[in-house]
């Protein structure tokens, strides 16, 4: 201890405290450091080593399948191998000054798989992340390709790492094009575009949620955590109204009036008239959702709700309603229409059937715009206004689908004058939706009562549980019961007698409806266009009762524009077909249909004779004078008497001649004469009158 005292021990004392000191500071730096990193900092370390230890897992929950009412599936999702790439796995090891080469070298063999850019692969793979996807919804030939190179050596060379192939969801659409513009298209992102894929995509698409697991040195998935019960993420189920049957004639009458008369687009809608479900709602032009790709913007719209138009004169059913139900007229009261030419202010109103007295039943039957405009003006503007906004006409339905039109009833601001009023009552200054005209004209089959349009039956989870269900409702009430029974009477007329709706008569029932033909205005000008027309056709069958609400309607037509011509037949088949879908039966004598003798129907037919007949025409002779011989070039023209326009035209078409249709029915006369000889390429003018 003495030794201590001395100079050499105090200089030890002091050297040992120094250095006491210095570890005792660094100690402190050390724990201090230690507490920042574990207890003030640890939350962020953690979540860092978290994030490097785990990866992301990109877990796509299964999309919602549509289904139509009876439980047969509209668009369903299936499950596709997908490709992605883990760069950092794929570049592990690998020496920097060597990361080039096999950049490269992996990128040519990847691309070559794939059928890819190899410089598109190779920036990839340089970026040096932990995920970017390579190729979607690649074959299986692919696939095989992909799990080879990542799985052992080829040829001598090195198995790619950081590939890894699994499943992705992929819409598929089993009916093709029926309801393509309805149901829309997934886009690769998963994200719905049009239709119900657009409008119910938070539905359809599930619970998003991002899931963290473990996966090792290949990528492959060893442990995830938070996935109890695959379905909880997966999309809602919706079931339509639409019922495919229906939906698939709407779409094939359509698209065959569509392509006979040369139309630029149309739709039908059919509607139950006591739930307001819609059962078909057909659009043409369509698409094949796909192969979404190879449409136009122009063929994916539903344009029963997003094209609106003028109606002409099928709105002069609901004018009518409107008078009986304020009182303005009685059904047994006449009127008269000035001999087809009535003075409104500075504007002419005309006739297309120039008459004198008429009930209100022949005002419908003849299709008055005249009777229909002195009906309005006795109203007064804003009483007729009120009535057609009471029908539905000038306001969206809400329909859960994207893109609906409410159409115009009068310019904002300000009510009608004299003249606007005269002209809406026969469906002119006003636009209206395809789909209000259903709901209107189904109003009056049921009694009178506007319904609430349903599209979507109900909502279910994928394991079937109940989200909600749709349930008939009534919006309000338009006219009177003992209104729309007398209604639906006049109508009867219309398609019947000397009626413009002939066509859309059916045997053995009762059909009550409304032709029309609307000019369009020709936005050149800002007239009405006098070679466009909208050729539409309303109605519900059977008129006592009905099942079905139909409304038709055909943008330009050209070899034909006259809706009794054009878009009654439509109606007529649609209805048909519905009616056997309903189970119901015709009752009384059957009519003899042109089309189901064929697409040419065959004069010498003995079934064909009964129909002329019935329509009191003679049975129709065509024999060639053996003498006469047609020449080369040349053709000879059957004798088409009594043919409706479609038939006569098709089979006009068919012998290469050039044709010109005059008014609408059955045919009348035709230049040149039955059995007359002409040029290929001539011309055949074909007049057309109602049957009485």
């Amino acid at each position: 201890m003495r030794s201590l005292d001395t100079p050499r021990g105090r200089y030890i004392r002091m050297r040992m405290g120094f250095l006491c000191g210095v570890l005792a500071f660094g100690m402190g730096l050390v724990l201090s450091a230690g507490f920042e990193l574990m207890v003030a900092e640890g939350p962020a370390w953690r979540e860092l080593a978290e994030k490097q230890r785990q990866r992301r897992l990109h877990v796509t929950p299964k999309r919602g399948t549509i289904y139509d009412r009876n439980g047969s599936a509209l668009a369903v999702s299936v499950e596709v191998p997908s490709v992605s790439l883990d760069a950092v796995e794929l570049l592990r090891g690998v020496a920097p000054q060597k990361i080039p080469v096999v950049a490269r070298d992996s990128a040519n063999r990847i691309a070559a798989a794939l059928s890819l850019d190899p410089a598109q692969v190779e920036r990839r793979i340089l970026a040096k992340r932990r995920f970017a996807w390579l190729k979607r919804r690649i074959t299986s030939k692919e696939a095989e390709a992909i799990r080879k190179l990542s799985s052992s050596k080829e040829s001598g060379d090195a198995r790619v790492r950081g590939l890894i192939v699994e499943g992705e969801g992929k819409r598929y659409y089993p009916r093709r094009a029926l309801g393509g513009p309805l149901l829309g298209f997934v886009a690769p992102d998963g994200e719905g575009k049009d239709g119900f894929e657009l409008s119910m995509n938070r539905e359809l698409m599930g619970h998003v949620e991002q899931l963290r697991g473990l996966r090792d040195r290949s990528g492959r998935l060893i442990f995830s955590e938070g996935i109890h019960d695959e379905q909880a993420l997966a999309g809602h189920n919706l079931y339509l109204t639409l019922d495919q049957g229906i939906q698939f004639t709407a779409e094939r009458e359509l698209a065959n009036a569509a392509r006979t008369f040369e139309a630029s687009g149309g739709s039908v809608i059919v509607v139950d008239p006591y739930t307001g479900e819609i059962l078909a709602m057909a659009s043409w032009p369509g698409y094949n959702p796909n192969d979404y790709g190879d449409s136009e913007p122009a063929e994916r719209r539903t344009r029963g709700l997003t094209d609106s138009f003028e109606p002409g004169s099928t709105m002069k059913i609901f004018t009518l309603a409107a008078g009986l139900g304020a009182g303005v007229i009685e059904p047994t009261q006449k009127l008269f229409c000035e001999k087809g030419l009535m003075a409104v202010d500075n504007v002419t109103i005309r006739d297309t059937h120039p008459a004198g007295w008429l009930t209100v039943s022949q005002v419908l039957a003849v299709s008055s715009n005249i009777c229909a405009a002195k009906i309005g003006l006795s109203m007064g503007g804003n009483k007729l206004y009120d009535s057609l906004l009471r029908f539905g006409f000038g306001q969206e339905s809400g329909v859960p689908l994207p893109g609906e039109s409410s159409g115009t009833l009068r310019p904002r601001g300000r009510p009608w004058v004299q003249v606007e009023t005269a002209a809406a009552s026969f469906g002119q200054g006003i636009s209206v939706t395809n789909l209000q005209l259903a709901m209107a004209t189904a109003a009056l089959a049921n009694g009178g009562q506007l319904m609430e349009p349903i599209i979507v039956k109900r909502v279910t989870t994928a394991t079937g549980e109940l989200v909600r269900e749709a349930a008939p409702r009534t919006r309000r009430r338009v006219v009177p019961r003992r209104v729309a029974a007398t209604l639906a009477e006049m109508m009867v007329a219309v398609t019947e007698g000397e009626g413009t709706g002939l066509e859309a008569a059916i045997d053995g029932y009762q059909v009550a409806g409304k032709t029309a033909t609307a000019q369009k205005t020709d936005p050149a000008t800002g007239r009405y266009s006098f070679d466009k027309y909208i050729a539409s056709f309303v109605g519900f069958v059977p008129a006592k009762k009905p099942v079905v609400a139909i409304a038709v309607m055909l943008d330009e037509p050209m070899v034909e524009h006259a809706g009794g011509a054009v878009a009654a037949p439509v109606f007529r088949n649609v209805a048909r077909m519905a009616l056997k879908y309903k189970g119901l039966t015709p009752q009384g004598t059957t009519r003899v249909d042109v089309a189901s003798l064929g697409s040419t129907p065959d004069p010498a037919n003995a079934a064909y004779d009964v129909l002329r007949q019935a329509r009191g025409m003679k049975p129709a002779v065509q024999v060639a004078d053996p003498g006469t011989q047609v020449s080369a070039g040349s053709v000879r023209v059957p004798d088409m008497t009594g043919w409706p326009v479609r038939e006569a035209v098709r089979r006009t078409a068919e012998l290469g001649l050039t044709v010109k249709v005059v008014g609408s029915g059955l045919l009348a006369r035709q230049t040149p004469a039955p059995n007359g000889v002409v040029k290929k390429g001539g011309n055949v003018v074909l007049v057309f009158e109602p049957a009485t």
